[in-house]
């Protein structure tokens, strides 16, 4: 199965729905990836607003 991307938000989506933003505008054309473990720590996390632990991506298309 295909990985696909949240295009707003850039969270890995395993449903019909986006966890983080509840939108249904996905890509499987992404570029890298990040794992964010505990938003509240991560320096990475406070610059892209994320909010919610999971994998990212890093350019969705």
């Amino acid at each position: 199965m295909k990985k696909k991307y949240c295009k707003n938000c850039k969270i890995l989506v395993t449903g019909t729905n986006c966890k983080v933003c509840d939108g249904t505008d996905f890509s499987d054309n992404f570029q890298g990836r990040m794992f964010i473990t505990d938003a509240n720590k991560s320096e990475i996390a406070k610059k892209l607003e994320i909010k919610q632990p999971g994998e990212y991506a890093i350019k969705v298309r």
